[in-house]
This record gives C-alpha cells, structure tokens and sequence, in this order.
C-alpha cells in the first residue's frame, strides 16, 4: 500500500464504539477498527492515536448535571483510558504491537506519557494509544489529540467520525448541505462549523498540523486516507 503520510495522529469519537449500541464498547465495531489500524500500521505508517470516552462518560454532560466539573472532566478521561485498554487488548488481538500511554500516571494499567517515549513506540512499528486527554479539566480529547499530534510531529491529523467530512450544515438535518473538500483552519472558525473545539482548531493552524475529517465506519476508509485519495476533508 502506498502512503501519503509517514507518521499519523488518528483520533476516534468514544460515541463511534458504542456501534449499533446506545452505550459502551461493541465488539464488532472495536475489531473493525483494529483490522483497519493494522492494516496501515503492517504498510510502515507510524500511527499514534487519541481515543474520546463520549460512549462512557462526558465531564461537561456530568457538569450539567450537578457534577463537580474538575471531577467531571477526571471521570472522562478515565473513560478514554478504558477506550484505550480496548483497543490497545484488540489490535493485540489481530497480531499488532500497541502501548497505552496515560496523561497522568496510571502504571501499570498504561505508561506515563512522554514524547520520547511515545516517539520510540511509533519507530518500533508498535501503535502508540495516548489516553487521559491532556491530564487536565477544561480541555477535550479534540485539544488532547492537536497536542498529541503536535508533540510527536505526526504529518496530519486523521479524525475518524460518523460523517464523511465538513459540510455547510449538520447533513443528517439539513438535506440541502453540501461537502467541502478542503477548507481553510479560519473558514471553519468564521462559519462556526463545528468540526473541533476552538482550541483544538486554533493549536493546528498555529502548528500548521494539517486535518482530514473522514467516516471511519465504513471499512476501508483509513487506508484510502493514507493512500491520499481525495474521501473526507481536509482542514488546512
């Protein structure tokens, strides 16, 4: 398989594991996921990925409901941990190498993150799992996954959702929405489009860390991203 990019930062949605499930980890979705990430990790791509915890738990949905939000925010990040234990125990699974790293210190339940470390996994050909968001309340996995992706120079940022890119509008609310298939870091701040959170966006602009949202449902997708074929996108 030809690639496009040496070194990527794939982020998944916590809500896209819970598949055809209201809540929690499907096993189907989670092996589909694997396969595709071993696929592309077996071409020679270094792949490092950040992983939501949406399907388990949201600090700022607990916040809404009466959670403190410094604990709410904690609670998240726990849940990205268990999201990264899954994945890392499926890769595993189809004969692929993967480490778990956590924001803050969980050993032995993941390795204590650290650039350089994280950095020596992806040259190894091992899959580097960063959990825990970025250790801190008040930041998303989106702005965890910028950062992340920055510190290990990945070449883009991959961000596997439910849709096959931006549009003008929310597409499963308004039928007349139209795709873009690039669009600037300032475009998508000046339309309001909600592809990631402010701070997310504006780390990769001033960091020039590339995006392509892409549907990473559909079998097949990731390594027609890496190969570079125009599916999802890019956010530049």
């Amino acid at each position: 398989m030809r690639s496009k990019y040496q070194r990527v930062l794939l982020k998944l949605s916590g809500e896209s594991l819970m598949g055809q499930q209201g809540y929690g980890i499907d096993p189907v979705r989670l092996g589909q996921y694997a396969e595709q990430i071993a696929e592309i990790a077996r071409s020679g791509v270094q792949v490092a990925i950040v992983i939501g915890g949406g399907n388990i738990f949201r600090g700022v949905q607990g916040a809404s409901k009466g959670f403190d939000r410094v604990k709410g925010d904690q609670m998240g990040m726990l849940a990205t941990v268990i999201n990264s234990l899954a994945l890392s125990s499926a890769l595993e699974g189809v004969g692929q190498a993967a480490q778990v790293y956590t924001a803050v210190n969980m050993f032995p339940i993941g390795e204590h993150y650290s650039k350089w470390r994280a950095i020596e996994s992806l040259e190894k050909g091992v899959v580097a799992i960063m959990a825990g968001g970025t250790g801190n309340p008040f930041f998303t996995t989106d702005t965890g996954s910028a950062l992340r992706g920055i510190e290990v120079e990945a070449d883009v940022m991959l961000k596997g959702t439910r849709v096959d890119g931006i549009y003008t509008a929310d597409p499963e609310k308004d039928p007349t929405a139209t795709k873009f298939s690039e669009i600037t870091y300032d475009e998508v701040y000046t339309r309001g489009l909600k592809v990631m959170d402010l701070t997310a966006t504006a780390l990769c602009k001033e960091n020039k860390l590339p995006i392509v949202v892409f549907d990473m449902d559909t079998p097949g997708n990731l390594a027609k991203v890496i190969a570079g074929e125009p599916i999802g996108t890019l956010v530049y």
